[in-house]
């Protein structure tokens, strides 16, 4: 599996803005897919942005036009830019990384895997 280590995060006020990095310890133009997804207690996670290769990215209804997703390729790191916070935001944020380009320089690449998680809490 493909590292992935997320950072940022924390407590803000409804209104505020966050940003969540996951750096990856691979390439990650080597990573078809990319996302973030949140989890709160009792609920299942669900996915609100999902980044693929060579396309544009799909946003949740919930989340679409609040938070933008980009791919730092120099980097290794997809960010999670979150502003216009809600106090319904709050929960546990992951990256999720899957599937691997169809590229001979990514053959034996590691590109599926899952971040440590990281807490965002709104309050209002």
């Amino acid at each position: 599996q493909v590292h992935l280590v997320q950072s940022g995060g924390g407590s803000v006020q409804a209104g505020g803005s966050l940003r969540l990095s996951c750096k990856a310890s691979v390439d990650i133009t080597c990573i078809a897919g990319m996302g973030w997804y949140r989890q709160v207690p009792g609920k299942e996670r669900e996915m609100i942005v999902r980044s693929n290769l060579g396309g544009s990215p799909i946003y949740d209804g919930s989340v679409k036009g609040r938070f933008t997703v980009s791919r730092a390729n120099a980097e290794n790191t997809l960010y999670l830019q979150m502003n216009n916070l809600k106090a319904e935001d709050t929960a546990v944020y992951y990256c999720q990384a899957g599937g691997r380009a169809m590229h001979s320089r990514c053959d034996n690449v590691r590109t599926d895997g899952w971040g440590q998680g990281t807490q965002v809490t709104v309050s209002s």
